[in-house]
């Protein structure tokens, strides 16, 4: 697999259903975020990159819902950094069960660097976007 790709597994837990006795599909979204978070954990030092004033902000998520996963599945989350743009990058994120390697869910985030005493996003430039843009893989690669 592409070192740019990061892989986090989870096991899906009883309170992750709902009363159709499969994954709620907000807690896709759950899924997705731990997979950015262990995503910047292995990737990006972000705490040495900024300070408490800017923070990463989600503007836009696009899922697709492919089929529903089930109490004890073990899914991984593959993502990686597709684009990055001037004040916008994206993130691609595909779920996976494990068991048989067939994709639950697939999504595209958008997010900012935000200046959070402004509420306005800034660019990614100097150390950050040093560390960035080497972890782009696009899409279609």
């Amino acid at each position: 697999m592409d070192t740019r790709i990061t892989r986090t597994t989870l096991r899906v837990r009883g309170y992750h259903l709902d009363v159709y006795a499969h994954v709620n599909n907000a807690r896709y979204l759950e899924f997705l975020e731990e997979g950015r978070w262990s995503y910047f954990d292995e990737k990006v030092d972000m705490t040495s990159l900024f300070d408490d004033d800017v923070a990463l902000a989600v503007v836009n998520l696009n899922i697709n819902y492919r089929r529903g996963a089930v109490m004890h599945d073990d899914l991984e989350v593959l993502t990686s950094l597709c684009e990055l743009g001037h004040r916008s990058a994206v993130m691609r994120q595909v779920i996976n069960r494990v068991r048989d390697g067939k994709c639950i869910a697939d999504a595209d985030l958008t997010f900012v660097l935000l200046d959070a005493r402004n509420n306005k996003a800034i660019p990614f430039e100097g150390n950050l976007r040093e560390a960035l843009e080497p972890l782009v893989l696009p899409r279609d690669a």
